[in-house]
């Protein structure tokens, strides 16, 4: 059988629809006839009547119609439904037969004309044969008729002519050729339709009237065919309702047919076509749960109709054809408006019909396996005379015979080994790749990337099976990210096992490699014997060889490929592959890391950090090569290490040398420069870590991690063991915990720490407006000469201050002095400045410049521009004004980081001349920037008053990844009586926030302290509540009542009048 044969009939499938052919049209020659051909058959819109109008000539000849059977007594039906049957009422055997016919009511031959018409109607009646098909006359006129009753020549002729033709009068229109022609052609569709519905209805009554001579005994398959007549009829006549009503009850009528072996076939397509019409017009109807339930039910009672066992391929295609076609009709469905969801989409049914279509191809592997030597059977037992069955699901060699006996088995062996041969031309990776691609674009469409990750790898698998190596490895590729993200390690293993066959048989160089380098590694779950093989593949093709067949492979692909692989190793080219692991898992590790979690590093100290490497693959391999490169390039050349070696050398089981890894033993390289003294206050950052593997002999490939390393599941790996309470074993003072290397890819390159000590001598107290005298003394310490020593205020100074209080004076020394380190002399310049210390990460803080012009000469300050570190982040729009020596205020927050250093541009020029502008960058001093493990602030009113309540909410926010355990308690103040938990101790999720309100009530006026919050945090005992001072306000300034004020005023006012009057 061919390989189409399962596919629904077009007529089957289609929108039934009234079938009314017209005669007498010249649509090639005659222009007023191809005006009403296209007025009947353009632009035709739903709110028409569903018609399917044919142009015939007059003397067409419609199918015989055969002679009505008196009796079914001794009739035995050959089959269920003919083939044919459907089409021949949607396309040959008309309802309506309209006749056109152009002729005037004032037509001077009128005789002659009425008589021609007579004629032309006898034909069509000749040629219809006794069907009950009905026959209408269409007058098409070149004057627009008068109103009815007005014309009385009219009248009696469409009388006259009505009786000629034999028809009656509602038979008989008249269609004018005006500008109004689509209006007139619309009303005669609707008359038409009215015909077409009472010829339907004539059938269906017909249909019914032979029950009457049925029984069951040998009639059942009648029972069938009737009752989807009678459904079909119905949907034609647009009756849809009884047209459901009657198909159910066919397909319930098949269900009760005596199944065997030879006509299992026969039953099933006849109950694939019922439930097809049923579900549709449940769809139609807008009740997809019914059509869901019709379909489930279905599956349920011929899941089990395998039939022969030979053939069982057969059941599987049948069982995927339906559920392909199940989902074709509710795609179709949400497109006309139903609201499908997530658990209930066609993706699932496509999902299943490619799981049987996948049934399908391995059942006819294992039943279609024959020998070369078996030829295909002459003559052709699936050919018939006519090119196609008589009846829907039987077989071409006993097509009509019903018996459950086999009358010639050895035909019915040829017939079977037809059928297999056939099969075994069948494209089924085709056919399930277009029904897997169905199915993913549906879950895609309703958002279950899950499944449709699922169904891309089988797609994947059957490209593979296709030998269409490249598409598989494009949609493996797509979907190793997302296992690989969630940690689906053995279903990676397997992916990656089918993507390294098809680089192996495409010969593809770097995709080999790259799969093998992870398959080797932590991710994988292959056996050490598996793993061997592929490390000893990986070698040879370092080393310029062919690797050795992937297993399982299809031998004349092997065969196909041992020759491109061959020709890869005769062609020169690029032999350095290099290779980004951040994307995937190697079997090497990286983590770089400068020494002890240093947030920076003097200039005069050297910087050194480690670099920690481990091995997961099956045996110890040796290294070439390991350098790391910075984001100033200049220090790439210090951190270099190579070790000379062969390419037969990389799998030695040498375990001394420098750049060997022995698996599961974490080996560290200690690298250490000396920073320039241009780089203070820059950030110095590990960009990449290169490790190569192979020598320039054979072929080399560059493992490349980005920053400090890390690669696809270091984060997720890093998560699982900071939340792991297992404890580690005790290892070596030699060897460090793998898991307990943090990652530190940069560091801080900050000024040497001066050796000077700084004394301010003056006699307190200072009075108001006194010149107070301030001396100011720097004394050195360091151990060679300093030069270029430079103070920002005099060492003898006068004060004067007009207000009472307390003064803070900031003294800035500066020097330079030569230093030698690792033998390399250096000039650094030294400051001493008291600043804040630090600052806390994601906090925001203010920052206040102020600035000094030590000219003697006028400047004008163009403007002047704060630069703030990558790491941070303002707070709202950076301004800056200077402006009679104003203050320069900025409020930037960090985002991360350890270090930050800031500078302050500020453009000058010189008031008397005109000379270019000037920008003087100076480097401000550098802050340690802090985690701290819980942030408050709090949101409360400007100011209170006396004996109204005023509210407070405490915003806690958890800066960890931990559960934070906190203690919370508010101390009672003199000045205020509040209302909330006193002492309360909760927990805290990471990175959320928890909220506390209190509703303090003032008691007395003025700057007035808060009661104090107080916070304990159990996993940070040095979180100090003076830290937390720093955060929210300890004070505010609380006002009279004004109503009491108010009612004062009121008093007095009036009360002065009466005094005045006294």
């Amino acid at each position: 059988m061919s390989p189409t044969q399962w596919d629904f009939p077009v007529e089957l499938c289609c929108r039934p629809m009234a079938f009314v052919t017209l005669t007498g049209l010249d649509v090639v020659y005659n222009a007023v006839h191809r005006a009403v051909w296209d007025a009947f058959c353009a632009n035709r819109r739903a709110d028409r009547v569903p018609i399917s109008f044919k142009v015939l000539p007059g003397d067409h000849e419609y199918p015989k119609c055969r002679p009505k059977r008196t009796s079914y007594e001794w009739y035995i039906p050959k089959g269920i439904l003919k083939t044919g049957w459907m089409n021949k009422h949607l396309n040959l055997v008309p309802a309506l037969v309209v006749v056109f016919y152009e002729l005037d009511w004032d037509e001077p031959q009128w005789k002659e004309k009425q008589s021609e018409c007579a004629t032309r109607v006898e034909i069509v009646r000749q040629s219809l044969q006794g069907r009950n098909t009905k026959v209408a006359v269409v007058l098409i006129q070149k004057k627009t008729p008068l109103p009815p009753g007005e014309d009385v020549i009219a009248s009696e002729r469409a009388a006259a002519l009505c009786n000629a033709c034999e028809l009656s009068g509602k038979s008989l229109f008249v269609l004018p050729h005006t500008d109004h022609l689509v209006g007139y052609i619309i009303r005669l569709e609707n008359a038409f339709y009215e015909h077409a519905q009472t010829y339907y209805y004539t059938e269906i009554r017909r249909v019914k009237s032979h029950k009457e001579f049925l029984n069951k005994t040998t009639h059942q398959l009648l029972f069938v065919r009737h009752q989807f007549k009678i459904a079909f009829f119905s949907e034609l006549k647009q009756d849809t309702q009884n047209a459901l009503k009657n198909y159910r009850t066919a397909y319930n009528l098949v269900h009760e047919l005596r199944a065997h072996e030879t006509n299992i076939l026969e039953i099933k397509t006849m109950a694939g076509f019922i439930n097809y019409k049923i579900c549709r017009l449940c769809f139609q109807h807008n009740t997809p749960l019914d059509a869901i339930a019709q379909f489930r039910k279905h599956i349920d009672l011929c899941k089990k109709k395998i039939g022969s066992a030979e053939l069982a391929f057969e059941h599987a295609a049948w069982m995927s054809k339906q559920f392909q076609a199940f989902g074709d009709l509710f795609d179709e469905a949400i497109k006309l408006g139903l609201t499908a969801i997530q658990t209930q989409n066609p993706g699932f049914y496509y999902q299943q019909a490619a799981y049987y279509a996948q049934e399908r191809k391995q059942v006819a592997k294992a039943l279609c396996n024959h020998e070369a030597s078996v030829t295909y059977p002459n003559p052709d037992p699936l050919e018939t005379q006519a090119g196609v069955l008589d009846f829907y699901g039987q077989r071409s060699w006993r097509q009509g015979i019903l018996s459950f006996d086999l009358s010639d088995p050895e035909k019915e062996k040829v017939g079977i080994l037809a059928i297999q041969l056939k099969e075994r031309s069948v494209v089924h990776s085709e056919v399930i790749i277009t029904l897997l691609s169905n199915a993913v674009a549906q879950f895609k469409k309703y958002k279950c990337p899950r499944m449709k990750s699922h169904l891309m790898v089988q797609m994947g698998e059957e490209y593979y099976y296709a030998k269409d190596y490249t598409k598989a490895l494009k949609l493996l590729d797509y979907v190793m990210c997302d296992y690989r993200s969630e940690g689906w390690w053995t279903l990676l293993t397997s992916i990656l096992t089918t993507a390294l066959k098809c680089s192996y048989l495409m010969a593809q160089l770097k995709d080999y490699i790259t799969y093998s380098l992870e398959l080797l590694g932590r991710a994988s779950t292959l056996k050490d014997d598996q793993k061997s093989r592929i490390e000893k593949n990986l070698i040879n093709v370092l080393m310029n060889e062919s690797p050795d067949p992937e297993p399982d492979c299809d031998i004349l692909a092997v065969k196909t490929a041992q020759k491109l692989w061959a020709d890869r190793i005769s062609l020169a080219g690029s032999n350095v592959f290099t290779i980004g692991v951040q994307d995937f898992v190697p079997f090497v590790q990286c983590k770089a890391k400068f020494h002890f979690h240093a947030p920076s590093f003097h200039v005069d100290v050297p910087v050194q950090f480690d670099v920690y490497l481990k091995a997961d693959c099956p045996h110890p391999i040796r290294f070439s090569k390991l350098c790391i490169s910075f984001n100033n390039q200049e220090y790439n050349q210090f951190c270099v290490i190579e070790e000379a070696s062969k390419a037969s050398d990389v799998l030695e089981n040498l375990t001394q040398g420098k750049m060997c890894l022995v698996p599961g033993k974490t080996r560290k390289f200690l690298f250490k420069f000396v920073a320039k003294t241009e780089d203070v206050g820059k950030k110095i950052e590990i960009t990449s870590v290169d490790l190569v593997l192979g020598s320039e002999a054979g072929r080399c490939v560059v493992l490349n991690w980005q920053g400090g390393g890390g690669d696809a599941a270091s984060a997720q790996e890093a998560l699982q063991a900071s939340r792991s309470f297992k404890r580690r074993p005790r290892l070596p003072d030699s060897e460090v915990h793998w898991d307990g290397i943090v990652i530190q890819a940069s560091t801080m390159i900050i000024s040497r720490v001066p050796n000077v000590s700084v004394h301010l001598r003056h006699d307190p107290p200072a009075l108001t407006n006194e010149m107070y005298c301030l001396v100011v003394t720097v004394q050195s310490h360091e151990k060679t000469l300093i030069r270029d020593v430079k103070l920002t205020l005099e060492k003898t100074l006068y004060v004067r201050c007009g207000t009472v209080g307390s003064r803070m004076f900031l003294v800035y020394v500066s020097y330079l002095i030569n230093t030698t380190i690792e033998g390399k002399e250096i000039v650094c310049k030294c400051h001493k400045f008291e600043h804040l210390e630090r600052v806390y990460a994601d906090i925001p803080f203010l920052l206040m410049t102020d600035l000094l012009s030590a000219s003697p000469w006028a400047l004008t300050i163009v403007s002047s521009e704060l630069q703030l570190a990558p790491s941070m982040t303002p707070m709202d729009q950076l301004e800056s004004q200077v402006d009679r020596g104003e203050n320069v205020a900025h409020s930037p927050s960090l985002a991360e980081g350890r270090v930050i250093c800031i500078c302050f541009v500020v453009s000058w020029t010189s008031a008397m001349d005109s000379i270019p502008v000037i920008s003087t960058v100076i480097t401000l001093p550098h802050v340690i920037v802090e985690n701290i493990p819980l942030h408050v602030n709090a949101d409360l009113p400007s100011f209170g008053r006396v004996r109204e309540s005023l509210p407070v909410r405490y915003h806690l926010q958890n800066k960890t990844d931990l559960v934070q355990d906190v203690e919370i308690s508010v101390e009672p103040s003199d000045a205020f009586m509040f209302s909330g938990l006193k002492q309360i101790r909760l927990r805290i999720l990471p990175g959320t926030e928890q909220e506390m309100l209190y509703n303090f009530y003032p008691l007395m006026a003025g700057y007035q302290q808060l009661p104090s919050l107080n916070i304990n945090l159990l996993r940070f005992p040095n979180f100090t509540n003076q830290l937390l001072r720093r955060f929210i306000p300890t004070s505010i300034f609380v006002k009279v009542r004004l109503r009491h004020f108010l009612t004062g005023v009121s008093a007095s006012a009036s009360l002065l009048p009466m005094n005045i009057q006294d």
